[in-house]
């Protein structure tokens, strides 16, 4: 069997629905270590008050015994049987979050040759494809002398032939696209990951800041300022850092004691969605090569550290689990390594023809003309391109996508 072939059957109809990890994971500190979740913005429509995402259920008062417990015959439960009583869930970090941490991971020196590199340059920043919150839907890349190119390939998705888009931004393919400010063509998500807490303990901190010297004594402000300003974390003499500034009572991270598992999934029924149009010769190698990127993104273990307090590692005492989960639910063991990925990603790359890199400039031209169209409910016209380049987008943060 040659590299080409040797993932066939994952690409046959009657072949495996997905593959899964499960993944038991802990603070570098020990199990009963402080870990700090995501944090999110308040969402005044819907009540979410900001901070960290915890969804609680208090009708299960029996919480029953902790992770390590719930292990039977060597492995991992499914989550419905291995959390029955779970009295919260705290998500550590989103299906986003994740994809936003391992996609970059085509940029470095020994997966580079797998896709693409595509960059697009604002101001003195450039800003690869890859590194876009939105992928090859992003405002960065759509406003840019890529436009015409990309709706094209959206478009031709939409028609049933996604060989144009694998060649511009294939990750696209793997972790999901949705051109929702133009075109309105989707991809599914066929690599999604996920970590979360259970059972947890929710903690406060608080810190005191204590200024060196009396500046009020010094007569740089006075005894009047002073007192107004202490405890007032907004006053200009607090932010500046001339009085003593209390900080109390927030966030101090969560304690897991049902334990913290990472769960991700590659969904391969999804990825068998995916045509050359009807030509049946490419439309094989373009599953080919987009399953050996899902591989090498799924194989490939995400850093451990995900934020400031934050540093998670595998749990030795608990056993992993990486399976093929077939349709009749059966669950066969899969042992595919990061290194056969590589070589099958690497030769189905080949076959496939990885597209063109290119480096391209943000255009406000065609950013205002995106900007108008959309204050009056029009799709925008297409850009000249030859508008000024624009600053540098604000930098991505951690949320969901």
């Amino acid at each position: 069997m040659s590299e080409l072939t040797k993932f066939d059957h994952y690409l046959n109809y009657d072949g495996p629905s997905a593959l899964v990890v499960r993944e038991p994971l802990m603070p570098v500190e020990g199990t009963d270590g402080v870990l700090f979740p995501s944090t999110f913005a308040a969402s005044p429509s819907d009540g979410f008050p900001g901070g960290y995402n915890i969804d609680v259920f208090p009708d299960d008062k029996d919480v029953g015994p902790g992770l390590a417990a719930r292990i039977k015959d060597g492995k991992l439960k499914p989550t419905v049987e291995l959390f029955p009583h779970s009295k919260n869930v705290a998500l550590i970090d989103s299906v986003g979050a994740q994809a936003n941490r391992i996609e970059p991971l085509f940029k470095e020196e020994k997966y580079k040759h797998l896709v693409p590199q595509i960059a697009v340059t604002a101001g003195d920043k450039e800003v690869s494809i890859l590194d876009a919150a939105h992928r090859a839907g992003d405002a960065l890349v759509r406003c840019s002398s890529l436009q015409e190119e990309l709706q094209t390939a959206f478009k031709a998705v939409q028609n049933g032939d996604a060989c144009l888009l694998a060649k511009i931004a294939p990750t696209s393919l793997v972790f999901g696209v949705w051109d929702s400010r133009d075109t309105q063509a989707k991809l599914p998500r066929l690599v999604a990951s996920t970590i979360r807490a259970f059972d947890v303990r929710k903690l406060t901190r608080s810190a005191q800041f204590n200024p060196p010297v009396d500046y009020a004594a010094l007569d740089v402000f006075s005894e009047d300022d002073k007192a107004k300003a202490e405890g007032d974390s907004k006053n200009p003499l607090a932010k500046r850092g001339f009085v003593h500034v209390p900080a109390t009572g927030s966030h101090g991270g969560v304690i897991a004691d049902g334990g913290v598992v990472r769960s991700a999934t590659l969904g391969l029924a999804a990825l068998r969605l995916l045509h050359a149009g009807k030509d049946e010769p490419n439309t094989l190698a373009l599953r080919r090569y987009i399953l050996g990127l899902s591989l090498v993104a799924f194989t490939h273990s995400p850093s451990g550290y995900l934020r400031q307090g934050c540093l998670l590692v595998l749990n030795p005492n608990l056993p992993r689990e990486f399976v093929e989960v077939h349709p009749n639910g059966d669950r066969k063991p899969c042992g595919i390594t990061h290194e056969q990925a590589m070589t099958f990603a690497t030769e189905a790359a080949n076959a496939f023809g990885v597209g063109n890199s290119k480096t391209v400039p943000f255009d406000t031209a065609r950013a205002k003309n995106d900007v108008k169209a959309e204050g009056e409910g029009k799709q925008p016209k297409k850009g000249k391109g030859k508008g000024k380049v624009a600053e540098a987008a604000p930098p991505m943060t951690e949320v969901p996508e």
